[in-house]
């Protein structure tokens, strides 16, 4: 393992930046952001499936609709699928899907792919099922917004990547829940920041810093792969800890700010009030990343309750400092803030990535959503080993950390008895000296 100098570049004043977070706005504003050509007027119906009937996969869903009313765009959710019966059958309440086309099981998303007429698909599973979904929706021929992360691994960001040199060649639009690449605010800000706004970029700073213990649904079904599914945000192989499935947003905002990912990082962090728990992801990361150009970006999150949090970034230049969300700061001038509405960018995605499918325009976030979740991967990797870590080394990784059949043909997985990791510790748990055991689906 190659060791790194820790120097970090010049430091700038720390200050409290204003939280990110979405602005909503009446169905009125986000007509308004739709071309007029648009409205009313539609190339063609957009027919979409949801796979992954959680909390986000029913919201997404609703986003998808209210995107496509207000621009006027005849648009249906014909399908829904879900590993689970009980949640399949939501697809009936809130989307009016007939029961027929509620499929539920380990191969329902090839079944709500195959239903006629689809040609949008929405991926909403836990992140550990993005890569093969994702990869099954582009082979199908399917426009796809997906959630982030969308990999857990370096193996699964290979798929991911093979898969949207796919969707390029076969001109599909694809679009991730990185929704800060669809806020005003931030896009504004950031187009001003490379601009030269602040100059040249020297530090920046990544905050997903939570007041309290993330959620624990406790220990429900009657296999370990069930309970496992059922909490699924506690275990690597399915989330890619929080560090991926969380903090990817903050990471995603300094990756575009630079335009490029970083190369190497090294970092810490721990297991502190999950102790007792099942599960085996950390509660607290502090990572830090070098970009190939020399710039350090300062990464930290936790799941831990604490007086003082904050969900935001930041950026220091040789000019000035910048809150990306909307506020730029020149050394000696005035400040500039992003004061205009916006829709809320939850439904503006989905209104972006419809706007490409109508009009014909380029739309493939496939790649930059990957580059941001193996930034993610990195961050983990590197802070579960105790070493220091590089780009190349954790996407060649051959180690998986979920069931054979994930990447192979997911479809196929079953119900059964499920060995699953430890909760890794710092040094003992190197997936590229001495990785621990495989997690393998049994009988």
């Amino acid at each position: 393992m190659q060791e790194y100098s820790t120097q970090p570049s010049p430091a700038f004043s720390r200050r409290q930046f204003i939280k990110s977070s979405t602005v909503l706005a009446a169905s009125a504003a986000a007509a308004a952001s739709f071309p007029a050509v648009l409205r009313g007027q539609s190339a063609q119906t957009i027919n979409a499936v949801v796979i992954g009937m959680g909390g986000r996969g029913g919201g997404a869903g609703k986003n998808f609709l209210d995107a496509a009313k207000a621009a006027g765009v005849d648009a249906k959710i014909l399908a829904v699928a879900d590993i689970f019966p009980e949640a399949a059958k939501k697809g009936v309440e809130n989307f009016g899907v007939p029961a027929d086309k509620c499929f539920s099981g380990f191969d329902a998303y090839q079944k709500a792919l195959d239903v006629p007429g689809v040609n949008y698909a929405i991926l909403a599973t836990p992140p550990g099922f993005r890569a093969s979904h994702f990869k099954a929706a582009i082979a199908a021929g399917k426009h796809v917004f997906m959630e982030k992360p969308v990999a857990v691994d370096g193996a699964g960001c290979q798929v991911m990547y093979a898969a949207a040199e796919m969707a390029k060649q076969k001109g599909l639009k694809v679009a991730a829940g990185t929704q800060r690449r669809h806020q005003a605010g931030y896009i504004e800000t950031i187009k001003r920041i490379q601009d030269g706004a602040i100059g040249d970029i020297v530090t920046l700073r990544a905050y997903w810093v939570n007041g309290g213990p993330i959620w624990h649904r406790g220990d429900v079904g009657s296999t370990d792969l069930e309970r496992q599914i059922r909490n699924w945000y506690h275990y690597v192989w399915l989330c890619g800890d929080h560090i991926c499935e969380q903090h990817v947003h903050n990471l995603d905002v300094c990756n575009w700010i630079v335009g490029a990912h970083p190369v190497k990082c090294w970092g810490m962090g721990g297991r502190q009030q999950l102790t007792g728990r099942s599960g085996e992801i950390w509660d607290n990361f502090a990572v830090e990343y070098e970009y190939a150009n020399g710039v350090r970006m300062y990464s930290y999150c936790g799941q831990i309750k604490r007086d003082w949090s904050s969900v935001s970034e930041g950026a220091a230049g040789t000019k000035g400092t910048s809150d990306p969300s909307g506020r730029i700061q020149p050394k000696g001038g005035e400040v500039w803030r992003f004061r205009d509405k916006a829709t809320d960018a939850y439904v503006q995605e989905h209104i972006d990535l419809i706007n490409a499918i109508v009009k014909g325009t380029e739309l493939n976030e496939a790649k930059q959503v990957t580059d941001s979740t193996l930034t993610a991967i990195m961050g983990r990797e590197a802070a579960y080993s105790g070493a220091g870590v590089d780009w190349d080394q954790v996407l060649n990784c051959k180690f998986t950390y979920g069931p054979d059949l994930l990447y192979k043909d997911c479809a196929k997985m079953e119900w059964g008895a499920f060995r699953t990791l430890q909760p890794p510790m710092p040094s003992q748990h190197n997936i590229f000296k001495n990785p621990p055991m495989v997690p393998v689906v049994g009988a």
